[in-house]
């Protein structure tokens, strides 16, 4: 029981800190990959093929890459970019030619994720906050200050460590998921003709007719990505 807790809390911290991009994400997204491929929500069309091209994003990057590979690559249990080029180093040494060629490649990577963990929370907090102006128009104004705001407060609260960070986030997330995940099961109950987005031959199709909608990272988040 007591060894139970411990995972218990962990998962869910892990779920406030790495899996909280994962679950907003796709979300704009939708509304921006629809809006490249000139449809609205009345062309179904479009909006299948768009559907179908974040969920096979997603259960590729996800599945394949982070499960399949990422959770097996690690250097005595520590992940990411620096940890796994330590292991590298260590079975090629750090001279040689292709440790060179991981060195740079490590750099690139360490590059790609800071700007990552910069430019993702905002575009995270703005497009939630930015819902605001469904309620009504008239908040358009306060959508930035309301942002700036919550960004400021999210990196004072960060100083004080991820675990506290995921700690705080979890079950904010796990509620989350379970909102949405609701909602999705309610509306496909409404819309089951959605279900056909689940055919790859839609995503395929939207990448042949709009190649510029393809998601460049539909779960927006990197390996060790700090804020969700």
């Amino acid at each position: 029981m007591n060894e139970q807790r411990p995972l218990g809390r962990a998962t869910l911290g892990a779920l406030g800190v790495v899996y909280g991009d994962i679950g907003t994400s796709p979300l704009y997204a939708l509304k921006g990959a629809t809006a490249i491929a000139g449809g609205d929500a009345a062309d179904s069309g479009t909006v299948l093929g768009v559907l179908s091209l974040i969920f096979w994003s997603m259960f590729i990057v996800i599945t394949l890459k982070y499960i399949v590979l990422i959770l097996r690559s690690d250097n005595a249990g520590e992940g990411g970019i620096l940890s796994l080029l330590a292991l590298v180093q260590q079975k090629l040494g750090t001279s040689s030619a292709w440790a060179l060629r991981f060195g740079a490649l490590a750099a690139l990577g360490t590059a790609l994720f800071y700007c990552d963990g910069m430019i993702t929370p905002a575009i995270s907090v703005l497009s939630a906050v930015e819902g605001l102006e469904v309620l009504n128009p008239e908040f358009e104004r306060v959508v930035l200050p309301i942002t700036l705001t919550i960004i400021v407060i999210l990196f004072v609260l960060q100083q004080r460590g991820t675990a506290r960070v995921g700690g705080m986030f979890g079950p904010i997330m796990a509620l989350w998921f379970v909102t949405i995940g609701v909602l999705g099961i309610l509306m496909i109950a409404r819309r089951p003709e959605v279900l056909a987005a689940l055919n790859p031959g839609y995503a395929l199709a939207m990448l042949a007719q709009h190649p510029a909608v393809a998601p460049q990272r539909p779960v927006g988040q990197a390996d060790d990505q700090p804020v969700g």
